[in-house]
């Protein structure tokens, strides 16, 4: 199981800029929910589902244009997609959302498939990143939400349905056990994301070395 309390720290412009993004976006969920935390999953799995599809359909395009393997990324960001829909079909059982709720999500889905898309097509690196870093607050959200939940502070209840059949939890689980699966989940994200951008970067080093290194050799074929 992944360490709960991993974080990967910023190495360069790209990864800077994927965490200000993210802190930006937490700054604006802990003010518009604070602790409800329901609630704030329902609108940020909507939002945590879109990546793996969006990168997912990009991907599968590329690989078709190229005709080259995808070394088996585009079944991860797709499976990774359908994971976060679960997460989000599981707190709708739990939260019941708001017609306002409602509202939001189509609104923020909307905003973020096309920024997301945006960026993906820009520097598939900084995209990845960013997902990385989501899902860190993911994890920390959740295990903040465990935390009031084993406290009291928030009434535990029996698991939805929908929860126990999909993580094979037992019957009599409860809301405590699928914040830990999905907290589990969110973990696994993070970590596959901080690695697809670890991927690319080292493939963009690689690139620019060999580029310097032809560029050296031909000099020295000039300069003999």
């Amino acid at each position: 199981m992944s360490d709960i309390n991993n974080h990967f720290k910023p190495r360069n412009f790209s990864d800077k800029v994927a965490l200000s993004f993210t802190k930006f976006l937490r700054f604006l969920a802990d003010t518009f929910f604070k602790k409800r935390y329901g609630h704030r999953a329902v609108v940020l799995e909507t939002v945590a589902a879109v990546p793996g599809m969006v990168g997912g359909m990009i991907l599968h395009l590329k690989s078709l244009r190229k005709i080259q393997d995808d070394k088996g990324w585009i079944k991860t960001l797709l499976d990774e997609a359908e994971n976060e829909r679960m997460h989000l079909m599981t707190f709708v059982h739990i939260a019941k959302p708001t017609s306002l709720e409602r509202f939001i999500i189509m609104i923020a889905q909307f905003i973020f498939i096309l920024a997301y898309s945006i960026i993906y097509l820009i520097s598939q690196r900084t995209a990845h990143r960013i997902v990385g870093y989501f899902e860190e607050e993911a994890v920390f959200s959740y295990t903040e939400y465990l935390n009031e939940l084993e406290a009291g502070t928030i009434p535990d209840q029996a698991a939805p349905e929908i929860a126990i059949n999909y993580w094979n939890l037992p019957l009599h689980a409860t809301l405590k056990d699928v914040v830990r699966v999905i907290r589990d989940d969110e973990a696994g994200h993070r970590d596959v994301n901080h690695k697809f951008a670890d991927l690319i970067n080292l493939k963009k080093i690689q690139k620019t070395s060999k580029k310097k290194q032809v560029k050296k050799e031909d000099k020295e074929k000039i300069l003999n």
